[in-house]
């Protein structure tokens, strides 16, 4: 028996090896190209879901237009490429298996031309084409690496505020810095393809990077946070455009489109959108349903269409709102329950802001792998609140011994739920992108500022701009600022 294993895993990582469509040489595949298709087609629901899609038909049809394109010329034309702009203000472009390639909108604003977007897009399909996702499964599968939910508190906790599945959650293994670099070379090879100057890719890391250093406080932007360093990124694009240009004979014609890609994006939601909720002075605000909640003070919290996140520092804690299912309060419960493995302790039927509501505590039982013995993984508080049709459910969890000290800001902030009433709060309006037509040559900063951009924001402007403060700017040129 010792001596059988190694033999079948060796037969199986022979039988296992596939041509890669960009290297065209053999690798050990354990995830066929039937299989990839097919997790795209279920998980893009879930990533659509997760985050929203943009509603802005004509950036929609300039991605699908653009991806198309470029997918053809692609070392797996035969795909048939899908193109999201979804509504998230991080700066992020992403892509999954099969052939899905997502933009949000806060990376959308951040591009100057059309050559920055063709770019990066090339550098999304090419993860598709090198099958990098397949790989990434290939070696967890080996290595039997394990899944870390993207939930701001302990991984213990994950599964009550992370609802994609683990193979979703595999889809977005980090890519290792080869595979960036391979994309990289995509990215310049796909753009110069359909006609952009591949160049103009490498500038716009230097948007990302001043991005980073604008404050130690803020995230990276994820499109950053995985790749290599932006400096030597930024040179060896520049080289591979170069090279690219010296091989097909130095076209003179390569576009960049800076004026017509301002265009398109004027208008473009900038940063948060306070209609799908905000939080101001420790409290979360939903314009759109109207409702509020107290947010204890220091915890992190995370905010998408699908739920609301809050956890403590310490990741020992996590509370999140969202919609439940059912008709009634007891189908909600039942459901949750059921959903989560709950066993109930107590339950009591109570009034939360004027909203009829059920309140209990339960158990999530998990078997100990030692012992074989159930024992209660996870205590919950959950508050199940009904405002006309539509049911909520706030939901704390901590671990047994920690459920005692965390339960009275549970019960706190889930018995704080009211009704939201405040004008100011209601008719909260989101920051746009507005492009405006300089009149006379100045800097940056002056033109900046004669479009009403407060010294505050200076600096923030021009990472928007991928511009210098100093910089000269000529009477008739397009500049981005930010208003109401």
């Amino acid at each position: 028996m010792k001596n059988t294993l190694p033999l079948a895993a060796a037969l199986l990582l022979t039988s296992a090896c596939a041509t890669n469509p960009v290297t065209g040489k053999k690798e050990v595949m354990l995830v066929s190209e039937g299989q990839e298709l097919a997790m795209g087609q279920q998980s893009d629901p879930a990533v659509t879901a997760q985050f929203g899609l943009y509603p802005d038909q004509k950036l929609q049809k300039f991605i699908n237009d653009k991806g198309k394109a470029m997918g053809a010329v692609s070392h797996r034309p035969e795909l048939t490429y899908q193109f999201r702009v979804v509504d998230s203000p991080i700066i992020n472009a992403f892509a999954i298996p099969g052939g899905y390639v997502y933009f949000t909108r806060g990376i959308m604003a951040h591009f100057n031309n059309e050559a920055q977007f063709a770019g990066v897009l090339g550098h999304e399909i090419g993860h598709v084409t090198a099958r990098h996702s397949a790989k990434q499964q290939t070696n967890a599968i080996i290595g039997q690496v394990g899944l870390l939910g993207a939930m701001i508190a302990s991984p213990r906790l994950a599964q009550f505020g992370e609802q994609a599945s683990q193979g979703l959650q595999l889809l977005f293994l980090k890519f290792g810095r080869d595979d960036e670099s391979q994309s990289d070379e995509l990215g310049v090879q796909y753009s110069s393809k359909i006609g952009y100057d591949a160049s103009q890719m490498a500038d716009f890391f230097q948007t990302l990077q001043r991005e980073q250093e604008k404050s130690q406080t803020q995230a990276i932007p994820d499109f950053l946070s995985t790749h290599p360093n932006p400096a030597d990124r930024y040179n060896r694009v520049h080289q591979l455009a170069d090279q690219w240009k010296q091989q097909n004979g130095n076209p003179t014609n390569l576009k960049i489109n800076r004026d017509q890609y301002l265009r398109l994006i004027d208008g473009i939601v900038y940063g948060e959108d306070p209609r799908q909720g905000f939080v101001e002075n420790n409290a979360f605000y939903h314009p759109e349903l109207k409702f509020r909640f107290p947010v204890p003070a220091g915890w992190k919290h995370q905010n998408t269409p699908q739920q609301f996140q809050m956890a403590d520092p310490a990741g020992k804690a996590l509370m999140m709102l969202a919609l439940a299912p059912g008709a009634s309060l007891d189908e909600a419960a039942q459901a949750l329950v059921k959903q989560f493995s709950l066993q109930p302790t107590d339950s009591r039927r109570v009034t939360v802001g004027g909203f009829p509501a059920l309140a209990f505590v339960a158990d999530q039982v998990q078997q100990d792998p030692q012992t074989g013995q159930q024992v209660a993984g996870v205590r919950t508080q959950v508050y199940l609140i009904q405002d006309g049709k539509t049911i909520y459910v706030l939901l704390g969890a901590a671990a047994p011994a920690d459920f005692p000290g965390y339960q009275p800001t549970f019960s706190s902030t889930m018995e704080g739920f009211a009704r939201l009433t405040d004008p100011n709060k209601l008719n909260r309006q989101p920051e746009h992108v507005r492009v405006k037509t300089l009149k006379l040559r100045s800097s940056l900063s002056q033109a900046l500022k004669t479009n009403g951009v407060p010294e505050s924001r200076l600096e923030e402007m021009a990472i928007l701009n991928g511009m210098q403060l100093n910089e000269q700017v000529n009477a008739g040129s397009l500049i981005k600022v930010v208003g109401k």
